[in-house]
C-alpha cells in the first residue's frame, strides 16, 4: 500500500476527498458513472427550461403579431366600407340635389320609346320612367341613344339608369343592378308572309336573322344557330325581313303586335312563340343600391295603385306588367 501511494503526487486522503466531492455533485456511486451521466443530467435540468421559455415567448410574439394584423385588416375594411358607402350614395344624392334623374332610352323603339307626331318622346318605357321619377320626388330627363352603345353609356356615367326594355340575364346581373321586373313579354320568330321554311326557333339554324348584335334576342337567335344580320333596331330589322334581305327576326310579341296595329298591310307573321317570358327592368350601375331600392319602392307603389297596368293598356291594350 505504501508503494502504491508513493507512486502518486497526491495522497490517499486527497483522493478520498475528491471522490466524495464528485459523489455529492452527481449522486452517483463511481467516478466512471459520473462521467457517463453528468452531461445529460445537466442538459435535462438546465437547458430544457430555457427551451420551453423560448417557445412560450415565440408563441406570445406570434399571437401579438396576429392580433395586430387582424386589427389593421379590420381598420382597413372599415375604411373601405365607408368609402364604398359614400360612393354608393353619390348617384342618388346628386339626383335628389339636382331634382332630376336621367334615363337612357332609344327613342326609336315603338311602342316602348319613340317620337309622336309632335316629335315628343313618348312610349311605355318613357311613361314608366316618368312615373318612377314622380314617386322619388324628382323630374325624369332622357338621353336618347342607340341600343348598341346604351349600356356603355351607363358605364361612362352619362346617365343614371336605363329604361329601354333591358332584359334580365345572368351575365348582366354579374355587372349591373336591376330593378324589380316591370315587363313580361314572350319571344317570337317573325318571318315574311310567304316564308314556309321557318316554323320554329330550331328552324333558325343557318338562317339570316336581322337583329341588333348586342340584344338579348340576338343571343337567343344565335343559340339556335341563326346568323345575325346587324341592324340598329326593330324597325330596320323588320324592314329587312319584308324586303327579303333577311330570313327572319326575333323580338317580343308586344313589339310585333304594335307594328301590325300601325301597319296592318305589312306582309309578316309570327311562326313561333317562346314558352317562358322574358323579364325586363330598369338597369342601374352596381354600387347604386340606394337608387335601386328607391326605384323598387316606386314600382311597388305604382303596381299597387294600378298605374303600371294603366300605362300598359294605353300602349298595348293588355297588361304586360304581370306574367301570363
Amino acid at each position: 500500500m505504501r508503494r502504491t501511494n508513493k507512486s502518486y503526487s497526491i495522497g490517499a486522503g486527497a483522493l478520498t476527498a475528491i471522490a466524495l466531492s464528485l459523489l455529492s455533485l452527481t449522486g452517483c456511486g463511481a467516478a466512471g458513472d459520473t462521467q457517463g451521466a453528468s452531461a445529460p443530467a445537466q442538459e435535462e435540468t438546465v437547458e430544457e427550461p430555457k427551451t420551453e421559455e423560448q417557445a412560450e415567448t415565440q408563441d406570445e410574439s406570434a399571437t401579438d403579431l396576429q392580433e395586430q394584423t387582424d386589427e389593421v385588416a379590420e381598420t382597413e375594411a372599415e375604411e373601405s366600407s365607408d368609402k364604398e358607402s359614400s360612393a354608393e350614395s353619390e348617384t342618388f344624392r346628386k339626383i335628389k340635389e339636382n331634382g332630376f334623374i336621367t334615363f337612357a332610352t332609344e327613342g326609336t323603339y315603338a311602342p316602348y320609346s319613340f317620337h309622336d307626331d309632335n316629335n315628343e318622346l313618348v312610349g311605355f318605357d318613357v311613361e314608366v320612367a316618368q312615373a318612377i321619377a314622380g314617386k322619388i320626388g324628382v323630374e325624369a330627363k332622357f338621353t336618347e341613344t342607340q341600343w348598341d352603345g346604351i349600356i356603355a353609356g351607363l358605364d361612362a356615367n352619362k346617365y343614371d339608369a336605363i329604361s329601354n326594355q333591358v332584359s334580365i340575364t345572368p351575365e348582366r346581373q354579374e355587372k349591373y343592378l336591376f330593378s324589380d321586373p316591370y315587363t313580361y313579354v314572350y319571344g317570337v320568330v317573325i318571318v315574311g308572309e310567304d316564308n314556309d321554311e321557318i316554323g320554329s326557333f330550331e328552324d333558325l339554324d343557318g338562317k339570316d336573322v336581322s337583329l341588333t348584335v348586342t340584344s338579348n334576342w340576338a343571343q337567343v337567335a344565335e343559340s339556335y344557330g341563326g346568323k345575325i344580320v346587324s341592324t340598329s333596331g326593330f324597325n330596320e330589322s323588320i324592314q329587312l325581313v319584308l324586303q327579303g334581305r333577311a330570313d327572319a327576326t326575333v323580338n317580343d310579341n308586344v313589339t310585333f303586335y304594335d307594328f301590325i296595329a300601325n301597319q296592318p298591310d305589312a306582309k309578316a307573321k309570327i311562326v313561333a312563340t317562346s314558352d317562358e317570358a322574358t323579364e325586363s327592368a330598369i338597369l342601374i350601375r352596381k354600387g347604386d343600391d340606394d337608387l335601386q331600392a328607391a326605384v323598387n319602392e316606386a314600382l311597388a307603389q305604382l303596381r299597387e295603385e294600378g298605374k303600371l297596368k294603366e300605362i300598359s293598356e294605353k300602349y298595348f291594350g293588355t297588361d304586360i306588367t304581370v306574367p301570363n
